[in-house]
């Protein structure tokens, strides 16, 4: 499957989804607008609550399409940071309060720079979380190394794994993808990943493989860990359960089922207070793979940069002025808050 933007597919406007989002029907014009839904919790202006997570896109080009990827990550996408834009966020870095640098893609890993990169923030002693597909784990010998180096620098391991059978795994991500994932979960336990006496951290990730909410976190949790160590001896730390954003690939699936309206629906009746407190774009900044600052990373693949007040670019980093923003919304934010929440960090209640 080739990406939106290869297929030059209309989804591969931002503008464009953000169009259908709020006029694709009758019923959409009608809902709620997330601004009034923050104003009525006592939210809005929605405002940051100081950067912790220092969250940088390395880059689309991705071994793997997967329907659901918000991203529109692919092989054939060749976006990808370079050099001097990481030169420019190890000098932010340097300056910033963020205690965690969390690296995702695409593959992050495919980015030439990425283990100088990861070399560099260890020195500063900032946590550093890599968002892996798993797969990339399997592949070159240059990216099974990597399991290593991951332990070496004692980098958080959060990967994607849709569901701990074959069939669901398969039919969401590629045939095969599976057997690659507990291929890679294994390497990852043998070198002490998810063993809670190496402080080496192991998560998953659940997406829904449907136009539906995920399901509580701490249960799922429990089932994962329990048939995934029945069925491969697999042990990790925890499951972050994360709802699909109404943008990109799953806008396009949702279009093609008929059930944006309905997922729509569900995502603003299920509208939650508290989990709209805890939203990550008021604790994370989100580094576009070209330098471009965003609130968060689903804001960067709509290409809704920063307000203009705070600086734009990794460049001009200037934490006060980031962190006295306002920050940027549309309608896809109730996929944020609705029911538990939704965060890179999962559920936010």
């Amino acid at each position: 499957m080739k990406s939106l933007k290869t297929r030059e597919h209309k989804l591969s406007d931002p503008n464009y989804q953000l169009q259908l989002l709020n006029s694709h029907s009758k019923s959409l014009r009608e809902q709620p607008k997330f601004r009034d839904k923050l104003g009525e919790a006592g939210l809005f202006p929605l405002e940051p609550t100081g950067i912790e997570i220092f969250q940088m896109n390395l880059g689309y080009m991705c071994n793997m399409t997967c329907k659901h990827c918000h991203v529109d990550a692919g092989p054939d996408r060749s976006e990808m940071m370079d050099r001097e834009t990481f030169e420019h966020c190890i000098e932010a870095l340097r300056h910033s309060q963020a205690t965690t640098v969390d690296l995702t893609g695409g593959a992050p890993e495919m980015n030439p720079h990425f283990k100088w990169f990861v070399e560099e923030a260890s020195r500063l002693g900032k946590n550093i979380i890599v968002r892996s597909n798993l797969t990339i784990l399997t592949t070159a010998p240059k990216y099974r190394a990597l399991v290593n180096f991951f332990a070496d620098h004692q980098v958080e391991v959060t990967c994607s794994l849709p569901f701990y059978n074959r069939s669901r795994t398969d039919r969401q991500r590629g045939e095969g993808t599976y057997d690659k994932s507990i291929e890679a979960l294994q390497k990852l336990n043998h070198v002490g990943y998810g063993k809670e006496e190496t402080g080496l951290e192991l998560n998953l990730v659940y997406n829904p493989a449907g136009a539906f909410l995920p399901g509580g976190q701490a249960s799922m949790e429990q089932t994962f860990k329990e048939q995934l160590h029945r069925q491969h001896g697999i042990v990790f730390n925890n499951l972050y359960t994360i709802t699909n954003l109404p943008i990109s690939r799953f806008l396009d699936f949702l279009l093609q089922s008929g059930n944006l309206d309905e997922y729509m629906d569900r995502l603003i009746s299920s509208f939650n207070p508290a989990a709209a407190r805890g939203v990550m774009c008021r604790n994370t900044i989100s580094v576009g793979w070209d330098g471009q600052l965003y609130d968060c990373d689903f804001n960067q693949m709509l290409e809704m940069p920063v307000e203009e007040s705070a600086p734009g670019h990794i460049s001009e980093w200037h934490e006060g002025r980031l962190n006295n923003r306002t920050i940027r919304i549309n309608q896809h934010c109730f996929g944020c808050t609705a029911g538990a929440g939704s965060s890179c960090g999962g559920a936010t209640t």
